[in-house]
């Protein structure tokens, strides 16, 4: 049966007049919702043994194989096991891409990847070329598959004691699973209530560290893992992967300090911890920002100026090449660099003594703009639609937008139309909007043969 579908899908790609892998790619993620949907909409799915309706389904499918984390039920109270499990394996499948788990069989039974098929890899894993991308896929999966044991063993430790074995042992899986594709999906209702999170695991330094450890790797993306592991010495590694290590954890290390010295007395959040838990929970605050979804705090009670923090985090995200969402960490450094030259005079974006290209320039630009004019009309939309304050609304779509799933409480009560924006962005955020727009916008995919006469306009 395997080889039967694998043939039916290289005939696919062969048949395809203009062969568009990211097309391929947005299109897998379509097909993981829509059978995620139909089978969460069976009875054996919920609980309770009633279908959870389509609408339900459909936010939930959307949001766990986009690797979201916005739920309108909570996980444990409304889904079974086969519910859950159904859920798991599209966290798993949206986390790594279906493209990926397609070479992961292929490799298996030792079939050679053809070059359409390494053509979707690359467009999935969002790499330059083709060079080694048979090799990186490896060594991602193998990757994945150790950080994701070494998690769920680690969270596990903690949940058999609380939970007995068996269901320690399930909770540690899918919180693991769940945490290195940058999910934010929990199963923890049951023991500190609906939609609580981590929140009753904020003083346990291994849970809250775990988890975080396995978000921050999961972002990095796999480029960045392959660069570490072929090289091991910081002078030895591409300028891209020391870019995004640094601005990784100059991100985290700010997010941090900033949410500990903001919440520091705030009732609502840190101001019972003592000193040790307030640091914890900062750090972990931080983290969870780029684009996870777990939460130890409760969201609703964090000030205007962290939730203003937090929407800029959540928008700009991981590394591209992760399961991470949003504009991605070397975007905004693009951008920081461009504003710099310009401010300078230089016409030439450099970093190092070396020149970032104009077209990696204007796709950094076009991408911001592109996600800014979304985020804008899309939170102006919810909050005239259900009534809600500008910053909860641009909260909850920073957090769909960025495949986060961090939400101030309002997503269950959201109406139909506002719950249909944010499965809509919450796919836009996993294909990614430049993608997105290359794959069903675009009209051409060669450049124009016209050149047109420059002229000058007044800037400023």
């Amino acid at each position: 049966m395997l080889n039967r579908m694998r043939n039916h899908f290289r005939d696919f790609l062969r048949n395809r007049r203009n062969f568009n892998p990211t097309r391929i790619v947005a299109g897998s993620f379509g097909v993981i919702i829509l059978l995620g949907t139909l089978l969460l909409m069976l009875p054996a799915a919920s609980r309770d043994g009633q279908s959870a309706g389509l609408f339900a389904s459909l936010f939930t499918a959307t949001s766990a194989s986009c690797v979201t984390g916005l739920i309108v039920a909570d996980t444990w109270l409304q889904w079974s096991l086969f519910g859950q499990t159904v859920i798991l394996v599209m966290i798993q499948l949206g986390g790594l891409g279906f493209m990926t788990v397609i070479t992961l069989f292929s490799l298996a039974l030792h079939r050679r990847i053809g070059l359409s098929e390494r053509l979707v890899m690359v467009s999935t894993l969002n790499l330059n070329d083709m060079d080694g991308v048979v090799r990186m896929v490896q060594h991602a999966l193998m990757g994945t598959f150790c950080m994701e044991g070494a998690g769920a063993l680690l969270l596990s430790l903690r949940f058999i004691p609380k939970f007995g074995l068996a269901g320690g042992l399930w909770r540690g899986v899918f919180h693991g699973v769940s945490a290195f594709c940058n999910a934010g999906f929990h199963l923890l209702g049951g023991y500190s209530g609906a939609f609580s999170s981590l929140a009753g695991f904020n003083d346990d330094p291994m849970v809250l560290l775990t988890t975080a450890a396995l978000i921050t790797v999961g972002g990095l993306g796999f480029f960045v893992w392959e660069d570490v592991l072929q090289h091991r010495r910081w002078k030895k590694l591409s300028l891209y992967s020391r870019l995004v290590l640094s601005l990784t954890a100059a991100l985290i290390l700010f997010g941090a300090l900033f949410f500990f010295a903001v919440e520091y007395r705030n009732p609502a959040t840190l101001g019972p911890m003592p000193l040790w838990q307030k640091g914890l929970n900062a750090l972990f605050q931080s983290v969870t920002l780029r684009t996870a979804g777990f939460d130890a705090l409760g969201q609703g009670g964090l000030t205007d100026s962290s939730l203003a923090l937090s929407v800029i985090f959540m928008l700009i995200g991981g590394s591209s090449g992760s399961t991470a969402g949003g504009l991605k960490t070397v975007t905004v450094a693009v951008l920081l660099l461009a504003f710099r030259a310009g401010v300078r005079g230089r016409e030439e974006v450099t970093l190092r003594g070396r020149a970032i290209s104009h077209r990696r320039v204007m796709n950094a630009m076009t991408l911001t703009l592109m996600v800014v004019f979304l985020f804008m009309v899309s939170s102006m939309l919810l909050s005239t639609v259900d009534g809600l304050p500008f910053l909860s609304a641009a909260f909850e779509v920073a957090s769909a937008m960025g495949t986060v799933g961090l939400t101030v409480g309002i997503t269950p009560g959201l109406s139909l139309f506002s719950r249909g924006v944010l499965v809509f962005l919450m796919y836009v955020g996993r294909v990614g909007i430049l993608s997105f727009s290359i794959a069903f916008l675009t009209r051409s995919k060669y450049p124009a043969k016209i050149k047109y006469p420059t002229f000058d306009i007044m800037i400023g």
